[in-house]
Formats: C-alpha cells, sequence, structure tokens
C-alpha cells in the first residue's frame, strides 16, 4: 500500500566523515540540526556505523547556526599576506569569536552546581 522503505534507489552512500562509501541500509542518518526526525524537505547525509558510533549524540541547540554566523562575519584578510598566515589568522578569529559566543551563553545561563552547594 505505502511501498517499501527498501525501494530508495539509493544503494550505495558516502560517509561525511571519513568518505568511505557504504550500503544504504550498513549507514546512518546525519542531520546538521539534530533532528532526524523531522523529515520534511530535509536531505539527509550519511555516516558509517564506525563513525557515528564516535559521533557526539549531545544536542546541538542552534550551533549549526552559529558556527555559520561566526564564518560569515569573518572578513577576508587582504592578498598581501601569505596564505598560510591569512589562514592562521581566520582561525584565530574564528575560535575568538567562538569562545566569546559561548561565554556569553554560559554567563547567561547559572552554572547547575552554583545552587547545589552544600552548606558547611
Amino acid at each position: 500500500m505505502w511501498g517499501s522503505r527498501n525501494s530508495k534507489k539509493q544503494t550505495t552512500v558516502t560517509c561525511v566523515a571519513c568518505g568511505t562509501s557504504v550500503e544504504r541500509k550498513q549507514a546512518r542518518e546525519y542531520d546538521k540540526q539534530g533532528n532526524r526526525w523531522e523529515r520534511h524537505g530535509k536531505e539527509f547525509e550519511y555516516l558509517c556505523k564506525g563513525c557515528y558510533r564516535d559521533l557526539c549524540h549531545q544536542p546541538r541547540d542552534g550551533l549549526e547556526s552559529m558556527l555559520i554566523d561566526i564564518e560569515e562575519s569573518i572578513s577576508p584578510e587582504p592578498e598581501s599576506e601569505s596564505e598560510s598566515e591569512s589562514e592562521s589568522q581566520s582561525e584565530f578569529e574564528f575560535f575568538t569569536q567562538y569562545f566569546g559566543v559561548i561565554e556569553e551563553r554560559c554567563n547567561g545561563e547559572s552554572a547547575p552546581d552554583s545552587n547545589s552547594q552544600s552548606e558547611s
């Protein structure tokens, strides 16, 4: 009636982490937003079982959009610098901004153990 889930034409997929080609039925779906259950309008990437096991499965609320915003805010350096110096500076700027955003988020929330310290 609804058709088989196995009727998809794609039989092999490439793991986005290691580049290995695996059978689709042996792969695991990966969703950048961390919500593979919301399927409408999405195209999924795939991970092999080994890479999927190594993946952190903690919630990533807003992580992808935050990384994109930081990356887009870094202006390209003038071409007078060498390529390696430019890459190093961009990486430094990226991590500086990333840690700044994380620090702001952490300061905006109360630390989990701050109110639960035992009185001695």
